[in-house]
């Protein structure tokens, strides 16, 4: 059986930054699976398939077999076989991304093949429904979370060093609204799994979250 760490929470926890590290500590693959969706999305538009098309985007995504591996110590988003880094970044991509991540098909398709790459590698996959959908079966669940005000600050302290212009404010009602948006939702919403262990990383430093999940791996 692999070692799998599923690490769920809301928007502005620091989960993917907190789940790469363990990656890299652990030495197992990071599962990025909003880098799954774009791969898709860029599949779907090579088809020649708006994001308004719903039924063919349902009939077509199943023709697409995306997983992640390393190369040279760098992860590779694999589309039918083809390194796809490099292409699903675009505008383009993200807005099909947008509209046929909400299809059911879609959807179901991609945690079929994130659950087959779990099946084969050890891996630590961040996301709102992990520990209670994707990976019911892991061997480490984490809910991590912190306050609306430190998610609030943490989202404009990025934003300003990247140099943009940047309301608190405004910032922290998004993030609600994000909230209230991700524990509604119909299909998977975000709630923590009954043995999830719950993390509020308001008050701790990155390298304190991850050594607390790390805490929780009782294999070498």
């Amino acid at each position: 059986m692999n070692h799998n760490i599923a690490i769920d929470g809301p928007a502005g926890a620091g989960k993917s930054t907190i789940a790469k590290k363990i990656a890299q500590k652990r030495k197992v693959i990071y599962v990025d699976t909003g880098a799954m969706y774009r791969a898709m999305a860029l599949f779907l538009l090579r088809q020649g398939i708006g994001p308004q098309e719903t039924e063919k985007i349902s009939a077509k995504c199943e023709e697409a077999d995306i997983t992640i591996c390393y190369e040279n110590g760098e992860q590779v988003v694999l589309l039918n076989g083809e390194n796809v880094n490099g292409l699903i970044r675009t505008e383009e991509v993200s807005h099909m991304a947008s509209g046929s991540s909400a299809n059911p098909q879609v959807r179901k398709k991609l945690v079929r093949l994130q659950q087959a790459l779990a099946a084969r590698e050890d891996v630590v996959m961040d996301g709102r429904d992990i520990g209670t959908c994707v990976l019911p079966d892991a061997a480490v669940k984490v809910y991590l979370t912190a306050g609306v005000g430190v998610r609030a600050r943490r989202r404009y302290e990025e934003l300003l060093a990247r140099g943009e212009v940047c309301d608190l404010s405004e910032i922290e009602k998004d993030i609600e609204e994000r909230d209230r948006q991700d524990m509604t939702r119909e299909i998977s919403p975000l709630r923590q799994a009954e043995d999830a262990v719950l993390i509020d990383s308001s008050n701790m430093s990155i390298d304190d979250v991850v050594d607390a999940v790390i805490g929780l791996c009782t294999w070498k």
